[in-house]
């Protein structure tokens, strides 16, 4: 126990301390040494005094530049003056956005009902490992590529094409490319859901009549966990009905072993033949894709 503490300290300790040099590292402002301009600008003469003059003038200046270096420190700004964020901070953004991508894609698409519903297909059948999670993991992404692809061009349309031509700015592209998936997610979550969610956020409140609020009155972190709610909800259910003809076969390979005095064997081992001869003859994954695929339109 005090050993995974400590590592945990360690690791804790690495990422500030790369925190810090990063920061330090772009955040670091050059110091803008003034030359001795004026001394140049002074009309040179040929006595000793515009000379002297001139090597004060220096001295001062040597002397200013080395203060303002002593006395300089991390100078972090999040805009570049603009308007806009620096460099800096647009490359944090990205990085951050890398990171959370995988849980934008479980969470804010339709990859949640997809996978939970093949899982319940896979233990239904009792193949244990059958087919392997990376191949559901897999045929999970295609499907939720397949279903999202509308909304994706829709925002790749309306929204990062005319961002990188300059025609609007961040905050435009962002709300304009969130309105596509608001859509999606309103569209798939029950309003009880939602009314859960404003309730407990007090955003129920803000709303003229709290029985007729529409899509605009929902803010988008009510309406992200709404849809997740109802998304377990209607995965469950789908699974629920998966699992019947299953449990049926189980019942009856069950009855007739008890009947003939096989208890000692086992329920399972006579029943998964069965319950893969029926997915195959009903052709079952043509039958669960397709729909679970109807269920989004």
């Amino acid at each position: 126990m005090i050993k995974k503490v400590m590592r945990k300290k360690t690791v804790i300790r690495l990422l500030v301390f790369l925190w810090v040099a990063m920061v330090a590292c772009f955040q670091l402002n050059p110091i803008s040494v003034k030359a001795a301009a004026t001394t140049g600008t002074t009309t040179s003469s040929t006595d000793g005094t515009t000379s002297t003059e001139e090597t004060s003038t220096t001295n001062s200046s040597e002397n200013t530049t080395g203060s303002s270096r002593a006395g300089s420190g991390l100078n972090i700004s999040y805009t570049n003056g603009n308007g806009e964020f620096s460099s800096t901070i647009q490359i944090l953004v990205v990085l951050t956005l890398i990171a959370l991508a995988p849980t934008l894609l479980i969470m804010l698409t339709s990859f949640t009902r997809i996978i939970i519903v093949l899982h319940f297909t896979r233990s239904a059948l009792n193949t244990q490992t059958a087919p392997p999670n990376q191949v559901l993991i897999g045929l999970a992404l295609f499907l939720t590529i397949f279903i999202m692809s509308p909304i994706l061009n829709q925002i790749n349309e309306e929204a990062v094409k005319p961002f990188n031509n300059g025609e609007i700015t961040q905050e435009q592209a962002v709300e304009i490319g969130m309105q596509p998936l608001r859509e999606f997610m309103y569209g798939q979550t029950q309003r009880k859901d939602v009314q859960l969610f404003m309730d407990i956020s007090g955003e129920i409140d803000k709303v003229e009549n709290p029985n007729e609020f529409t899509e605009d009155d929902v803010p988008t972190y009510v309406l992200v966990p709404s849809f997740i709610i109802s998304e377990l909800r209607t995965a469950f259910i789908i699974g629920f009905l998966i699992y019947i003809p299953f449990i049926v076969i189980d019942m009856v390979v069950a009855s007739v072993l008890m009947s003939m005095g096989m208890m000692m064997l086992p329920p399972t081992t006579i029943s998964l033949p069965f319950k893969i001869l029926l997915f195959v003859l009903a052709d079952g994954w043509n039958l669960v894709i397709g729909s679970l695929v109807k269920t989004f339109y």
